[in-house]
Protein backbone atom coordinates (compact mmCIF):
# COMPACT_ATOMS: atom_id res chain seq x y z
CA UNK A 1 0.00 0.00 0.00
CA UNK A 2 1.05 3.30 -0.98
CA UNK A 3 1.76 5.54 2.34
CA UNK A 4 0.29 9.36 1.88
CA UNK A 5 1.94 12.50 1.54
CA UNK A 6 5.66 12.33 0.24
CA UNK A 7 8.50 9.54 0.65
CA UNK A 8 11.25 12.06 1.04
CA UNK A 9 11.86 15.75 1.73
CA UNK A 10 14.69 17.73 0.63
CA UNK A 11 15.34 20.74 2.63
CA UNK A 12 17.40 24.14 2.02
CA UNK A 13 19.40 25.71 5.24
CA UNK A 14 19.81 29.10 4.37
CA UNK A 15 16.38 31.17 5.80
CA UNK A 16 14.75 27.89 5.79
CA UNK A 17 16.40 25.13 8.30
CA UNK A 18 17.86 28.40 9.76
CA UNK A 19 16.56 31.63 9.74
CA UNK A 20 20.75 32.55 8.75
CA UNK A 21 22.29 33.64 5.44
CA UNK A 22 25.22 31.99 6.18
CA UNK A 23 27.84 33.87 3.63
CA UNK A 24 25.75 37.37 4.53
CA UNK A 25 26.31 36.41 8.08
CA UNK A 26 30.04 35.89 7.40
CA UNK A 27 30.34 39.28 5.52
CA UNK A 28 28.37 40.72 8.15
CA UNK A 29 31.27 39.91 10.61
CA UNK A 30 33.72 42.02 8.57
CA UNK A 31 34.51 45.53 8.45
CA UNK A 32 33.90 48.10 5.54
CA UNK A 33 30.14 47.45 4.69
CA UNK A 34 30.82 44.45 3.18
CA UNK A 35 28.11 42.85 4.73
CA UNK A 36 25.82 45.18 3.04
CA UNK A 37 27.11 44.10 -0.47
CA UNK A 38 27.26 40.54 -0.39
CA UNK A 39 23.90 40.62 1.07
CA UNK A 40 22.52 42.36 -2.06
CA UNK A 41 24.39 39.82 -3.95
CA UNK A 42 22.88 36.88 -2.54
CA UNK A 43 19.58 38.61 -2.77
CA UNK A 44 19.83 39.56 -5.76
CA UNK A 45 20.72 35.71 -6.99
CA UNK A 46 17.77 34.02 -4.69
CA UNK A 47 15.23 36.32 -6.54
CA UNK A 48 16.39 34.74 -9.59
CA UNK A 49 17.96 38.19 -11.16
CA UNK A 50 21.53 36.86 -11.82
CA UNK A 51 23.32 33.46 -11.85
CA UNK A 52 24.57 32.25 -8.74
CA UNK A 53 27.75 30.97 -10.70
CA UNK A 54 28.42 34.87 -11.28
CA UNK A 55 29.00 35.65 -7.83
CA UNK A 56 29.45 32.21 -5.60
CA UNK A 57 33.30 32.82 -6.00
CA UNK A 58 33.36 36.50 -5.61
CA UNK A 59 31.49 36.35 -2.73
CA UNK A 60 33.54 33.60 -0.79
CA UNK A 61 36.63 35.91 -2.26
CA UNK A 62 35.81 38.87 -0.40
CA UNK A 63 34.80 37.27 3.04
CA UNK A 64 37.58 34.83 2.73
CA UNK A 65 36.12 32.68 5.80
CA UNK A 66 38.53 31.14 8.43
CA UNK A 67 38.20 27.90 9.47
CA UNK A 68 36.78 29.80 12.99
CA UNK A 69 34.68 31.80 11.29
CA UNK A 70 33.20 28.56 9.78
CA UNK A 71 32.97 27.20 13.25
CA UNK A 72 31.02 30.11 14.43
CA UNK A 73 29.00 30.19 11.35
CA UNK A 74 27.45 26.62 12.43
CA UNK A 75 27.20 27.47 15.88
CA UNK A 76 24.68 30.45 14.45
CA UNK A 77 22.87 27.96 12.43
CA UNK A 78 22.46 25.80 15.13
CA UNK A 79 20.81 29.15 17.65
CA UNK A 80 18.50 30.02 14.57
CA UNK A 81 16.81 26.92 14.40
CA UNK A 82 13.63 27.07 12.67
CA UNK A 83 11.03 26.98 15.04
CA UNK A 84 9.55 23.36 15.14
CA UNK A 85 12.14 22.24 12.64
CA UNK A 86 13.61 19.44 15.11
CA UNK A 87 10.15 18.09 15.96
CA UNK A 88 10.07 18.36 12.05
CA UNK A 89 12.54 16.08 11.29
CA UNK A 90 12.10 13.41 13.82
CA UNK A 91 8.37 12.80 12.75
CA UNK A 92 9.50 12.40 9.74
CA UNK A 93 12.28 10.15 10.52
CA UNK A 94 9.61 8.08 12.37
CA UNK A 95 7.38 7.95 9.96
CA UNK A 96 10.18 6.12 7.50
CA UNK A 97 10.54 9.37 5.67
CA UNK A 98 13.82 9.73 3.85
CA UNK A 99 15.00 13.61 4.68
CA UNK A 100 18.19 15.09 2.58
CA UNK A 101 19.64 18.47 2.72
CA UNK A 102 20.60 20.56 -0.31
CA UNK A 103 22.23 23.95 0.60
CA UNK A 104 24.36 26.11 -1.59
CA UNK A 105 25.91 27.12 1.68
CA UNK A 106 29.27 25.87 3.09
CA UNK A 107 28.94 22.06 4.21
CA UNK A 108 31.29 22.44 7.15
CA UNK A 109 29.08 24.71 8.33
CA UNK A 110 25.81 22.86 8.17
CA UNK A 111 26.96 19.91 9.31
CA UNK A 112 26.92 20.25 12.67
CA UNK A 113 23.12 21.27 12.27
CA UNK A 114 22.37 18.40 10.25
CA UNK A 115 23.87 16.28 12.99
CA UNK A 116 21.59 17.56 15.84
CA UNK A 117 18.57 17.16 13.57
CA UNK A 118 19.42 13.31 13.38
CA UNK A 119 20.52 13.69 9.96
CA UNK A 120 23.43 11.92 8.68
CA UNK A 121 26.48 13.07 7.11
CA UNK A 122 25.65 11.39 4.19
CA UNK A 123 22.63 13.09 3.67
CA UNK A 124 23.62 16.82 3.88
CA UNK A 125 24.78 18.13 0.34
CA UNK A 126 26.38 21.55 0.33
CA UNK A 127 29.85 23.00 -1.22
CA UNK A 128 32.76 21.72 0.81
CA UNK A 129 35.66 24.32 1.81
CA UNK A 130 39.26 24.06 2.46
CA UNK A 131 41.80 25.63 4.43
CA UNK A 132 45.35 26.43 5.08
CA UNK A 133 47.11 24.53 7.63
CA UNK A 134 46.64 27.70 10.25
CA UNK A 135 42.97 27.73 9.64
CA UNK A 136 42.67 30.02 6.84
CA UNK A 137 40.74 29.79 3.67
CA UNK A 138 42.65 28.53 0.50
CA UNK A 139 39.53 27.00 -1.61
CA UNK A 140 35.96 25.94 -2.28
CA UNK A 141 34.47 22.91 -4.62
CA UNK A 142 33.96 25.18 -8.01
CA UNK A 143 33.03 22.45 -9.94
CA UNK A 144 29.86 21.56 -7.08
CA UNK A 145 26.83 21.84 -9.06
CA UNK A 146 25.48 23.89 -5.78
CA UNK A 147 27.56 26.39 -6.88
CA UNK A 148 25.25 27.09 -10.02
CA UNK A 149 21.17 28.54 -10.36
CA UNK A 150 20.11 25.00 -11.16
CA UNK A 151 23.14 23.09 -9.30
CA UNK A 152 20.07 21.92 -6.47
CA UNK A 153 17.77 20.24 -9.26
CA UNK A 154 20.95 18.73 -10.82
CA UNK A 155 21.78 17.19 -7.18
CA UNK A 156 18.35 16.01 -6.57
CA UNK A 157 18.27 14.14 -10.11
CA UNK A 158 21.40 12.39 -9.03
CA UNK A 159 20.51 10.99 -5.62
CA UNK A 160 17.34 9.15 -7.34
CA UNK A 161 15.04 9.77 -3.64
CA UNK A 162 12.16 7.46 -3.49
CA UNK A 163 8.97 8.89 -4.77
CA UNK A 164 6.99 10.78 -3.66
CA UNK A 165 9.68 13.86 -3.42
CA UNK A 166 9.18 17.09 -2.09
CA UNK A 167 11.35 19.82 -2.10
CA UNK A 168 10.94 23.19 0.62
CA UNK A 169 13.39 26.21 0.31
CA UNK A 170 13.16 29.95 0.06
CA UNK A 171 15.21 31.04 -3.31
CA UNK A 172 15.18 30.66 -6.73
CA UNK A 173 17.99 28.13 -6.25
CA UNK A 174 15.32 25.85 -4.66
CA UNK A 175 12.55 26.49 -6.70
CA UNK A 176 15.00 25.02 -9.93
CA UNK A 177 14.42 22.03 -8.23
CA UNK A 178 10.98 21.73 -9.33
CA UNK A 179 11.27 19.80 -12.61
CA UNK A 180 12.99 16.92 -10.55
CA UNK A 181 10.37 16.73 -7.61
CA UNK A 182 7.27 16.01 -6.89
CA UNK A 183 6.16 18.79 -5.17
CA UNK A 184 8.01 22.26 -4.45
CA UNK A 185 7.02 24.30 -1.21
CA UNK A 186 7.93 28.05 -0.65
CA UNK A 187 8.93 28.52 3.08
CA UNK A 188 8.22 32.03 4.10
CA UNK A 189 8.79 31.66 7.46
CA UNK A 190 12.24 33.73 7.21
CA UNK A 191 11.82 35.62 4.01
CA UNK A 192 8.89 36.01 1.70
CA UNK A 193 10.25 36.61 -2.21
CA UNK A 194 7.21 37.06 -4.47
CA UNK A 195 8.23 35.39 -7.40
CA UNK A 196 9.18 32.16 -5.68
CA UNK A 197 6.07 31.76 -3.89
CA UNK A 198 4.21 32.84 -7.37
CA UNK A 199 5.64 29.64 -8.62
CA UNK A 200 5.51 27.29 -6.16
CA UNK A 201 2.82 24.22 -6.06
CA UNK A 202 2.45 25.59 -2.67
CA UNK A 203 3.61 27.39 0.24
CA UNK A 204 4.59 27.33 3.78
CA UNK A 205 5.33 29.14 6.84
CA UNK A 206 6.17 26.29 9.69
CA UNK A 207 7.84 23.21 9.87
CA UNK A 208 4.45 22.14 11.28
CA UNK A 209 2.96 22.58 8.18
CA UNK A 210 5.88 20.95 6.45
CA UNK A 211 5.16 17.95 8.39
CA UNK A 212 1.58 18.17 7.76
CA UNK A 213 2.02 18.30 3.89
CA UNK A 214 4.90 15.55 3.90
CA UNK A 215 2.69 13.12 5.92
CA UNK A 216 -0.10 13.74 4.14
Amino acid sequence: MTRPGFASVVLDVDSTLSGVEGIDWLAARRDGGLGAKVASLTERAMRGEMPLSAVYGERLKMVNPSRDDVSALADMYQSMLAPGAAQAVRKLHDAGRRVVVVSGGIREAILPLASSLGIAAGEVHGVRVTFTPEGRFASYDAASPLTTSDGKRTVVEQLALPKRVLAVGDGATDLAMKPAVDMFAAFTGFVNRAAVVASADATVDSFDQITELALG
